[in-house]
C-alpha cells in the first residue's frame, strides 16, 4: 500500500511537472521558416544559449563557469571518463542528466543510447523522468525539432523516441551486463549521485563499489574501435573512504601515468603517438566558495557571498568541509568525540594557572585567527573561553579587549602569550592601538620558543583528552567553542581542514603545565660543603 502510494505521488509530481514545462516553454507563432532555422543554426553553436532558451525552468539564474565547462568536455570528446567532484546544489544533474544528453541527441546526433545510473531504481527513474518530460511536453523542442517521443515509461526506467534514440535507468549495483537496444549499446552513461555514508567502513563494499563502476558499468559501451564512450560522475567528495574520492584516486593514476609516459618520451627522444580514439580521463571540481575568507561564491549568478557566509555560520564545519567544498573531515581521527567533556568551571581565581594564548596566522588568506583561554587545577584542563574566527586583527584586538572588561580578568592573574612567528610590530600594534583608544594596555607578548613540527606538537595534547583530563566550559559553548572541537575533531595527518584552534589550545597548555611545574618544586639552594655526591 506504502508503495502504490508513493508511486500515485511520482505520477502526479510527474504530471504538475510537464504542465510547468508546458506553460514555460511558449513559442512565437508568427515566426517564419527563414526565421526560425536562423535561430536555431545560431542557437545551435552555443551549448549554454541553446540550454537556456529550451529548458527556461532550469535556466532561472545564469550557467556557471563549471557548466559551461562540463559541457565542453563531454561535447567535444568521444571517448571519456568524466568525474566531476561538485558542491551540493551544483545543477551539476540538470546538465549530465538532461542538458548535455538531449543536445548530444538533438543537435549534434551523436547519442543512441543513454544509460543513467541513480542511487536506486527509483532515483534513476525520477531523474530519466526529466528527459521524457522534455521530449513530451516542452513545445519549443517540438516546435524545432518535431514530435520524438515514441512509446515506454521513465516510471518503468526505459523510453524510446521516434527515431530509435533509447533512454534507459537502473538503481546502482543493478546488473547492467547485456544492456543494448538491437545493435545499439550505451554510448553515454551517467552515473549521478550515487555515493552515501552507509558501508563508508566497510572497504569490501566500496572497493565492490568502484569495480561495479569500472567493470560493469564501463563494460557496457560497446568494443569497437569507433564506439563513442562517453561516461560521467557526479557527486560531492566528501569522504576519504568514499566511492567519489576512491575513484578520484583511480583517476589520477590514470592522468599521472599519461603525464609520465609523455614526459619518458620526451627524456629518450621519442616522438608520443597521439592516438585520436584514445580514452581520456579528467576531473572537474569544484567548491562552493573560492575561500572561506572573502566566501567568494563559484556560481554568483545563483549565490552571493553572504548566502554561503551564512550557510558556514549555521552548520558545524566539518558539515559545510563535506558537502561544499569537497574535504574530508573525519570525526576523531586524532581527537574521539567521546573524549569531548564539558565540566562547569572554576571561578578564575581558583586556578593554579591561567594562559590566553593565540594562533593568530594570517600569511593564507583563509587561516582563522584563535585564541584560547584555558586554567589547570590539579590535572585538570579548562578550556574557558575562545576565540576562533576567520576576521580581522582589528577584531582579534577588539574581541580581547572586550572579552577582558567583560569578565573582569584585570583581577586575574593571566599570562597573555601569542605565537611568536606572527607576534610582529605590525600585528601587536593591532593590541596597542585597541589599548590606546580604552587607555589602558593588555600585555601581549610573543612566545618564541622553539615548538618543532606542529603536527607532532597538536597531537601531543591527545593523551590529555584520552585521560579525561580536557574539559570545555558549559557555560560557553556558543560557536567559537563548536569550531575549536570541529577543529580538534578534523585534526589528522595531511587533511586540508583547519589547525589554527588546536595550535592555540596546544600553546595554551604547555605554558599553564610549565607554570605549575614550577609551582610544584621548591627548588632549595645549600652551600657546596653540605653537599653529598
Amino acid at each position: 500500500m506504502a508503495n502504490s502510494t508513493k508511486y500515485q505521488r511520482l505520477i502526479a509530481d510527474y504530471d504538475k511537472h510537464c504542465l510547468r514545462i508546458a506553460r514555460a516553454t511558449t513559442v512565437n507563432i508568427h515566426e517564419t521558416e527563414r526565421q526560425k532555422r536562423d535561430r536555431i543554426a545560431e542557437l545551435e553553436k552555443d551549448y549554454v544559449k541553446w540550454f537556456e532558451y529550451y529548458f527556461p525552468n532550469f535556466a532561472k539564474k545564469k550557467c556557471a563557469w563549471f557548466h559551461i565547462k562540463l559541457a565542453a568536455i563531454l561535447i567535444a570528446s568521444k571517448r571519456i571518463r568524466l568525474l566531476a567532484e561538485m558542491f551540493r546544489s551544483a545543477g551539476k544533474s540538470v546538465h549530465v542528466a538532461m542538458g548535455i544528453p538531449l543536445f548530444l541527441y538533438l543537435v549534434k546526433s551523436e547519442l543512441k543510447f543513454m544509460l543513467l545510473i541513480g542511487k536506486n531504481q527509483s532515483k534513476a527513474n525520477t531523474l530519466i523522468s526529466g528527459i521524457q518530460g522534455q521530449l513530451q511536453f516542452n513545445k519549443r523542442l517540438i516546435n524545432d525539432y518535431g514530435e520524438k517521443f515514441n512509446h515506454g515509461s521513465w516510471a518503468d526506467g526505459d523510453f524510446t523516441t521516434s527515431d530509435g534514440v533509447k533512454f534507459m535507468a537502473l538503481g546502482f549495483g543493478s546488473d547492467p551486463r547485456g544492456v543494448r537496444e538491437d545493435a545499439e549499446r550505451p554510448d553515454y552513461i551517467v552515473c549521478d549521485d550515487v555515493d552515501g555514508k552507509k558501508h563508508l567502513n566497510n572497504d569490501r563494499i566500496m572497493e565492490d563499489s568502484v569495480d561495479y563502476i569500472t567493470e560493469d558499468i564501463w563494460g557496457c559501451f560497446d568494443a569497437d574501435d569507433d564506439a563513442t564512450e562517453r561516461f560521467v560522475y557526479t557527486n560531492n567528495n566528501f569522504n576519504k573512504k568514499s566511492i567519489t574520492n576512491r575513484l578520484k584516486t583511480y583517476y589520477k593514476d590514470q592522468i599521472q601515468k599519461k603525464v609520465d609516459k609523455r614526459q619518458s618520451d620526451r627524456k629518450h627522444n621519442i616522438k608520443t603517438k597521439i592516438r585520436a580514439k584514445e580514452t581520456l580521463f579528467e576531473i572537474l571540481s569544484v567548491n562552493a566558495v573560492k575561500d572561506l575568507s572573502t566566501f567568494e561564491p563559484s556560481w554568483p549568478e545563483k549565490t552571493t557571498a553572504d548566502y554561503w557566509r551564512d550557510k558556514f555560520e549555521n552548520m558545524p564545519y566539518r558539515s559545510f568541509m563535506r558537502e561544499y567544498m569537497n574535504t574530508h573531515i573525519e570525526d576523531g581521527a586524532i581527537f574521539k568525540f567521546d573524549d569531548i567533556l564539558y565540566c562547569e568551571p572554576y571561578k578564575l581565581k581558583e586556578y593554579d594557572a591561567l594562559c590566553f594564548y593565540g594562533d593568530l596566522s594570517y600569511k593564507a588568506q583563509g587561516d582563522y585567527k584563535a585564541l584560547v583561554l584555558v586554567g589547570k587545577k590539579g590535572r585538570q584542563f579548562h578550556i574557558l573561553i575562545c576565540y576562533v574566527r576567520q576576521k580581522s586583527r582589528g577584531d582579534v584586538a577588539r574581541w580581547l579587549y572586550d572579552t577582558y572588561e567583560d569578565n573582569k580578568l584585570q583581577n586575574v592573574n593571566i599570562r597573555y602569550l601569542i605565537e611568536g612567528l606572527f607576534a610582529m610590530d605590525d600585528f601587536v600594534n593591532d593590541f596597542d592601538l585597541e589599548g590606546d583608544s580604552r587607555g589602558y594596555h593588555i600585555p601581549v607578548v610573543a612566545d618564541k620558543r622553539a615548538k618543532g613540527d606542529k603536527f607532532d606538537r597538536i597531537e601531543s595534547l591527545s593523551g590529555h583528552f584520552e585521560r579525561h583530563n580536557v574539559f570545555f566550559s558549559s557555560t560557553m559553548r556558543n560557536s567559537d567553542m563548536q569550531t575549536l572541537i570541529d577543529q580538534l575533531l578534523a585534526f589528522e595527518k595531511g587533511s586540508q581542514a583547519h589547525d589554527d584552534g588546536p595550535d592555540a589550545v596546544h600553546g595554551a597548555f604547555n605554558y599553564v603545565n610549565m607554570r605549575t611545574h614550577k609551582k610544584a618544586n621548591n627548588y632549595r639552594s645549600m652551600p657546596r660543603a653540605n653537599r653529598h655526591y
